[in-house]
């Protein structure tokens, strides 16, 4: 039985809800958009060949997963970017190919915090269990770890394929303004996604707090490395910081909703663009800043590269 989603369409669709004159603003708007996306997706790629460059970083698990992290921030600036100019240009799509780009973006997004929790977990075993930190942070456990992010960040969107493609024959033929909430046949459905995230996202914060205050509990005493300890927390910290910036997004389509319910549509779309920089884009470019130039090891490879090779001498790697 074909179900159709306008009848929801009143619950949680306001993204399209004003016309758009394309004009000099609206195109510049989206000009900056994509030139940030592109910047930060260049230094995470600069980064990314730094940490190729060198065979202890695919070998180590902390590198291993920091490399993972900016490759999936990379792939998520290049499709919000997508995404918003999808929305700018009040475009409409095929719903499978809209499913691909809301699939990458979602999941890529989701990925990021447990990417940090799991960095947080191997520092905590680093420093509170250094003994077995070789038999517990291994290269196959690593990859294992990434491919389980994957999957548990997927689990909602792909239940709602599967549910959608059940309900209704042509849900991936038809053609949508591409939203996550456009991908919703049912009302419940929003509140499973967002009761999902809200548990996905109290876990993984609770995670980095017992790790924070483990490795902090570690640097205080006597008998334990302080300053290897200090560095620690200090990088759970970062990883805490980075989380609020991710849980920020969320409240993303909570404003998006209250003003488009003011009914102006010049406040709606200016609000959605600097929330959709300051929320969305910025702190995918946190990482390489936060990790990479904070390292001694990675620091002067990506300053080589960031320089395209040219005037020094390759650095050589002290990883410790």
């Amino acid at each position: 039985m074909a179900v159709s989603n306008d009848s929801v369409d009143d619950f949680f669709i306001h993204q399209q809800v004003f016309n758009l004159v394309l004009n000099e603003r609206p195109l510049t708007k989206c000009i900056i958009a994509m030139f940030m996306s592109v910047l930060f997706a260049y230094v995470n790629g600069v980064m990314l060949c730094a940490l190729r460059s060198k065979r202890v970083f695919k070998e180590n698990p902390r590198y291993i997963l920091f490399a993972h992290m900016l490759l999936n921030d990379t792939i998520q600036l290049i499709f919000s970017a997508m995404l918003y100019c999808f929305a700018l240009a009040f475009l409409k799509i095929v719903t499978s190919f809209c499913a691909f780009i809301i699939f990458v973006s979602g999941t890529t997004f989701l990925n990021t915090p447990l990417i940090l929790a799991v960095m947080s977990l191997e520092r905590y075993v680093a420093i509170c269990f250094p003994l077995r930190h070789a038999e517990l942070a291994t290269q196959k456990i690593t990859y294992f770890a990434i491919v389980l992010i994957w999957c548990i960040c997927s689990i909602n969107f792909m239940f709602d394929m599967f549910f959608g493609a059940i309900m209704d024959p042509n849900f991936f033929t038809s053609h949508i303004f591409c939203t996550r909430e456009r991908l919703f046949i049912k009302p419940w459905q929003l509140d499973v996604y967002h009761g999902f995230n809200m548990c996905y996202f109290v876990s993984v914060t609770l995670i980095i707090i017992f790790t924070y205050i483990s490795i902090m509990i570690a640097a205080r005493s006597v008998s334990y490395n302080k300053e290897s300890a200090t560095k620690a927390y200090r990088t759970v910290l970062l990883h805490f910081i980075q989380l609020c910036l991710c849980l920020c997004a969320f409240l993303y389509s909570i404003i998006e909703r209250a003003v488009a319910m003011l009914g102006n549509s010049t406040l709606f779309l200016d609000l959605r663009y600097v929330i959709f920089l300051f929320v969305l884009i910025l702190p995918r470019c946190l990482s390489p800043l936060i990790y990479g130039l904070r390292d001694e090891a990675v620091r002067p490879l990506f300053l080589h590269y960031f320089r395209y090779g040219t005037g020094k001498v390759k650095p050589t790697v002290n990883v410790h």
